[in-house]
């Protein structure tokens, strides 16, 4: 299984997170994190702030 940590780095490093991916670091995050996940999530964070990473449920329009 992936840590918080692992997960956010792989969308940093893709650009891109997933309805999927942003649902699992939810219920990961609910039940488990430490001060290094927090700083990883931090991250991704601003990353999507400042476009370095999209995120696809921003991206969907409603019907």
């Amino acid at each position: 299984m992936s840590t918080i940590r692992e997960i956010v780095y792989q969308v940093l490093q893709s650009g891109y997170l997933t309805l999927e991916t942003e649902e699992q670091l939810r219920q990961m995050f609910a039940v488990r994190y430490d001060l290094d996940d927090i700083e990883a999530l931090t991250r991704l964070q601003q990353a999507t702030i400042y476009g370095q990473v999209k995120q696809q449920s921003r991206q969907l329009v409603p019907s």
